[in-house]
């Protein structure tokens, strides 16, 4: 019996994915075979624990670990010295992969299940070691596969610094450094596995700087002016006003300069404000009050007041039919199990968290689909979704239950804990972009949701401005 044109016609389409699955293996094998590698670069930069634009060490061993892997790095974009652009490859599509490396100050901690300081003045506590290094390795072994395919495409990396406050991928943005990317994919270490559809609020920040007149505070109390009186009734100005702002507005501050002895009244005062909601309209609207604020509390206390916006970016848009295909690329490739000697270690965690017991089985298996999520935190990523079409998940590279910036988050991710997260994370990056550059229609139905969320006549417009980038404000 002659078989139909419509038989070899399926026949042929089950071969070429057949084919394309084995190449894709093949490709996440090799991140298993540079695990060892790959981990050694994750625990110098946790040992690095930079601090936002201060990330010379840690952008330094990417770069170089990218370049002896034949990209091409242009190092300092966006005015930013710690940020980069690796490369590899020719035409379209060009996918690129987030890569964050900054540390949180005040968090410093040893890979042990109690509170101890390393001895630092900061920790990875939002384990973004471990993202930089994930990100590296998914875009080393796409570019690999790349090469052996010849398969026509472009992939890059960007370094992008000062996650934590800094808004670098807002200034990259700016620049225009994503304008011709058909796709970007990031991920974030968590205490779980998931691809759901994600959120992030909108968040304005700003430090506002008071001063006034020193004198002896108890010798010649009329004389002086206090800059901390300025910056304490901006601080309860702004409280009275929790009151009458959305319930979703989240406003947090912490006074970083309140004058250096109690018998000087002191001439300067320096607070440091976060706004967020998940609107940038609201976002503007409620951090123009907090300005209104501090220009009310510098009139009524006798001093003068500037701010400067450090800090603003975007909520983060959804892309559903990315998501999707990121989630069952993690579903495919899956979590993993604990060791006898992790598990010891995860239970400690688990005790130090007040929990009842360890949920292990979130290390392990990947939650389910949904399609919508509440925000609670920001990301400078919200600014590049409004540029391209982004997708992100997350996975368990800390104890279940543990949450971002606690010591809990820094121990873990200097463990085989967090190293066995970075890797589930490398391979759902390289198999998401292997998806991609094989089957482009995905790229044009992403691209069609994109705009259809975003609208047709948006622009983008950064939330600080004009402003070079913010390179001092962890000094």
């Amino acid at each position: 019996m002659k078989k139909s044109f419509l038989t070899f016609a399926i026949i042929g389409l089950v071969s070429i994915v057949a084919q394309g699955q084995k190449d894709k293996s093949s490709a996440l094998s090799k991140i298993d075979a540079k695990k060892e590698t790959y981990t050694a670069i994750a625990d110098k930069i946790w040992g690095f624990a930079e601090m936002g634009y201060q990330e010379v060490q840690s952008t330094a061993l990417l770069q170089e670990t990218l370049e002896n892997e034949g990209f091409t790095i242009t190092s300092g974009v966006a005015n930013i010295p710690t940020a980069f652009v690796a490369e590899y490859g020719s035409g379209g599509p060009v996918i690129g992969i987030l890569g964050e490396f900054d540390a949180l100050p005040g968090l410093s901690q040893k890979a042990i299940p109690q509170k101890e300081s390393a001895g630092g003045i900061g920790g990875h506590a939002c384990g973004h070691h471990l993202f930089g290094t994930a990100s590296t390795a998914a875009a080393i072994t796409v570019k690999e596969w790349l090469k052996e395919t010849n398969q026509m495409g472009t992939i890059r990396f960007y370094g992008c610094p000062a996650e934590e406050g800094g808004g670098a991928k807002v200034y990259m943005a700016r620049e225009g450094l994503f304008d011709d990317v058909d796709i970007v994919l990031h991920w974030h270490p968590s205490s779980q596995n998931a691809a759901s559809a994600a959120a992030a609020l909108a968040n304005i920040s700003g430090k506002f700087r008071f001063n006034g007149v020193s004198a002896h505070a108890a010798g010649a109390p009329h004389m002086g002016r206090s800059a901390l009186d300025g910056v304490e009734a901006m601080n309860h100005m702004v409280n009275m006003m929790r009151e009458h702002v959305l319930q979703e507005t989240r406003i947090h501050y912490v006074i970083t300069d309140g004058g250096k002895a109690p018998n000087v009244v002191p001439d300067f005062a320096e607070v440091y404000y976060y706004a967020r909601h998940n609107s940038r309209d609201v976002v503007r609207d409620v951090f123009d009050r907090i300005i209104k604020a501090a220009e009310g509390a510098a009139m009524g206390t006798g001093t003068t007041m500037e701010y400067e916006i450090v800090n603003g970016v975007h909520e983060l848009l959804p892309n559903l039919v990315l998501q999707k295909v990121v989630h069952d690329n993690l579903s495919e490739i899956g979590g993993f199990t604990y060791t006898a000697e992790e598990r010891e270690f995860a239970e400690k965690i688990s005790q130090s968290l007040g929990q009842k017991e360890l949920v292990e089985k979130r290390a392990l298996e990947v939650q389910p689909f949904k399609e919508t999520a509440r925000a609670y935190g920001s990301t400078d990523v919200g600014d590049v979704s409004f540029v391209v079409p982004t997708v992100g998940f997350g996975t368990a590279t800390w104890v279940p239950g543990t949450p971002a910036h606690s010591w809990q988050a820094v121990a873990a991710g200097g463990t085989s804990i967090g190293h066995k997260g970075m890797v589930v994370a490398a391979k759902t990056l390289t198999a998401t972009a292997i998806d991609l550059f094989t089957n482009t229609d995905l790229i044009e139905q992403a691209k069609k949701e994109f705009e259809e969320r975003r609208g047709v006549d948006f622009v983008y417009a950064p939330l600080l401005g004009d402003r070079p980038p913010a390179l001092d404000y962890r000094k």
